[in-house]
């Protein structure tokens, strides 16, 4: 999988014109742009089918969490809406993701639709371990929650899971080589970290094992973005 097909580009932004200005900015460079709760509030589903008329994939952000019956149906809509992938938390249980996962394929079968990968969100990048167990009352460590989390994801048919760079292995020793792993918490070396807390480099996550990377503040926020771009892409490539 060539570079550009690893890498997905954040549209952290509000501005649907904005949005659509990086889009067009890195077309030649970016395949997948993920959209996520920010930008989708703002703009609605239009911003994705501006984004698919570019001949651009949509990684859409969302991170489904509610009862089965509400996420299925919105598992639904985000089928309709063609995008490449979405996600949902795998903490929303068992029963809400096998369930969301047999309507998307009941639906795509029925309507002759191309099925969207689904992803299980486990551990935000901006969680620690001490806050997992001080406000979240995770008493297990978080590599046990998250191993679990994703097995709880695989055992219900979703194609992946969204996790940090630093548990890409063990989740690829546990669930297994097909499955996906799409790794947010991407700060190149040169880049400060924001708000994340468990981050790694591309090189490093590639290493790990992880089949995408997602970034955005690091490229978007440099003073050249493109060659910043420029410099992720032969970091990637040397991985």
């Amino acid at each position: 999988m060539p570079y550009r097909e690893k890498l997905i580009l954040a549209l952290d932004v509000a501005e649907p014109d904005y949005a659509l200005d990086i889009t067009d900015k890195f077309s030649d460079y970016i395949d997948i742009f993920k959209v996520g709760m920010e930008l989708f509030t703002t703009a609605g589903p239009k911003i994705v089918e501006e984004i698919h008329s570019r001949n651009k994939k949509v990684f859409l952000d969302l991170k489904f969490h509610d009862i089965p019956n509400t996420v299925s149906s919105a598992a639904i809509a985000a089928t309709r809406l063609g995008v490449y992938m979405f996600n949902m938390h795998t903490s929303g249980g068992l029963e809400m993701m096998k369930r969301s996962m047999d309507s998307v394929v009941e639906l795509c079968l029925k309507e002759n639709l191309q099925k969207p990968k689904i992803l299980g969100v486990t551990v935000l990048t901006s969680l620690s371990p001490q806050v997992l167990k001080d406000e979240l009352g995770i008493q297990h460590s978080l590599r046990t929650h998250v191993r679990h989390l994703s097995g709880l994801a695989l055992k219900a048919g979703l194609d992946g899971v969204v996790a940090s760079g630093h548990e890409v292995s063990m989740i690829r020793s546990h669930c297994g080589k097909g499955f996906l792993i799409v790794t947010p918490g991407i700060r190149p070396s040169w880049s400060p970290p924001d708000d994340q807390k468990r981050t790694m480099t591309p090189k490093e996550a590639l290493r790990e094992g992880a089949d995408y990377i997602v970034m955005g503040r690091s490229i978007l926020h440099q003073e050249d973005p493109i060659k910043a771009l420029e410099l992720i892409s032969l970091e990637i490539l040397t991985a």
